[in-house]
């Protein structure tokens, strides 16, 4: 039943756990007092999924089509994939004092990507602590702005909605054009970037840098350095690329002062790191930066948080296998050798990951041969790392609105993979081989 020491069964149960959810989050939002406009089932399945994937791709426009039952119903959606719908169930047993079985506490390891069973519901009880501390924080910064230029009651919805949304990852947003009336808002810019980097990095490294700070700890783990320079370098690199390929783009950021510039092409490569957030249309992005774009979405956040992708962690132990391989050296980083398994366990998720995504943006393009190829992979890209940020439909809302049922059948499956992992994903659907006791002879491969 394992594989590098996880558990099939356990895969399988939070895939359908998942989709149950997504299914019962679409019926809500199917009932009359959950949405102002008409709606398909399709459509109310592929808005629950995207929320309870964190994603942000819509086809219906959430200030609009739905009324504050609706979006309520949605951010709830949203809380329970950033913490995860076992997090929430167990919380309600801890609540009301219930014993949680053996079966209840793995998969509630496998949600967190915990390491062991010991100290769980520690690591548990401060994740909570963290998650409602950080988005009260936000909550009330945002609720002071918004406070600006509309009435209390509205700005603290507001505030509430886009706080929860931009932690968790999710970029859903109540306003009608989404950010981009505030492009240029330092204080909008600000607030919303650092949750979504604090989601982003993962509760194991919130955690520690808590810790670190408190000076409890006197070193940060192998985990924790890897996760932070990798965030620091992609950050600045995809800001780089950004604001170098579309600094005389016109449809973008061309007439922009420098400054803003900056600003607007900072607050992008946040949201590549996969939340779906825009102050920009980025319809008008060159194909060049849609590509660049579509690698860093893939590429995604931290393990063990809200966000999606291969994982920054997959990349670096790549990098540095590829690097000590050419050297014919022992495979390390800061003085840690990195076990073979883990080796093994990122070529799985980079090459699964490539394939799944040729396959699917390929089928994309087949079914809607009059929408570019480019705009198909930085959607599908967009969809598997559960990011969210689109080329849109021309007016508010992703291109998914466009596409046809299939498209969208297809969509809802990568968002769904993108929430459980890639490598998750395929454990869950994939039988593992029959034990073999018969030892087969080695061939030779020129490569």
């Amino acid at each position: 039943m394992k594989q590098f020491g996880l558990d099939r069964r356990t895969f399988k149960i939070l895939l359908i756990g998942y989709i149950i959810i997504a299914l019962i989050g679409a019926l809500l939002l199917l009932c009359d007092w959950a949405h102002t406009k008409s709606i398909s089932f399709l459509d109310a399945f592929f808005i629950s999924t995207s929320a309870v994937s964190m994603t942000g791709l819509v086809t219906k426009n959430i200030a609009t089509d739905f009324s504050i039952y609706g979006q309520i119903i949605i951010l709830a959606l949203i809380q329970i994939g950033g913490l995860g719908y076992v997090g929430i169930g167990l919380l309600v047993y801890i609540l009301i004092r219930k014993k949680v079985g053996f079966d209840g506490k793995n998969l509630l390891r496998e949600t967190l990507l915990y390491p062991s069973m010991d100290g769980l519901f520690k690591f548990f009880k401060k994740v909570l602590l963290f998650i409602l501390a950080i988005e009260l924080c936000g909550a009330i910064l945002l609720t002071l702005r918004f406070a600006l230029e509309m009435n209390f009651s509205k700005a603290l919805w507001f505030g509430l909605f886009h706080s929860i949304s931009a932690f968790n990852n999710a970029g859903f947003s109540i306003i009608k054009t989404g950010l981009m009336d505030y492009k240029n808002d330092l204080a909008i810019n600000f607030i919303i970037t650092t949750l979504i980097i604090i989601g982003g990095l993962g509760y194991f490294v919130l955690i520690e840098l808590y810790f670190f700070q408190k000076k409890r700890l006197q070193n940060l783990s192998l985990h924790a350095k890897i996760v932070i320079i990798a965030t620091v370098f992609l950050i600045l690199f995809s800001t780089f690329i950004i604001f170098t390929f579309e600094y005389s783009n016109t449809k973008t950021i061309g007439n922009f002062s420098f400054f803003d510039k900056l600003l607007a092409s900072y607050f992008t490569a946040i949201n590549y790191r996969t939340a779906g957030f825009s102050t920009l249309d980025l319809g008008g992005l060159r194909d060049a930066s849609l590509f660049f774009g579509s690698l860093f979405m893939v590429i995604g956040g931290a393990p063990g948080g809200t966000a999606g992708g291969m994982k920054v962690t997959t990349i670096v132990v790549l990098l540095v296998y590829a690097y000590w391989s050419i050297k014919n050296g022992r495979v390390r980083i800061f003085n840690y050798e990195i076990p073979q398994e883990t080796i093994n366990k990122a070529f799985i998720i980079a090459i699964g990951s490539a394939v799944y995504i040729i396959v699917c943006v390929i089928l994309l393009s087949l079914l809607n041969p009059d929408i570019r190829f480019i705009t198909l992979l930085f959607e599908t890209s967009s969809a598997f790392a559960t990011v969210g940020v689109s080329v849109g439909d021309g007016g508010s809302l992703s291109l998914s609105a466009l596409l046809n049922e299939p498209s969208k059948i297809i969509l809802i499956v990568l968002m769904i993979s993108g929430r459980i992992g890639v490598f998750a994903f395929l454990l869950s659907v994939f039988n593992k081989d029959k034990t073999m006791y018969i030892k087969y002879p080695e061939g030779r491969i020129n490569l």
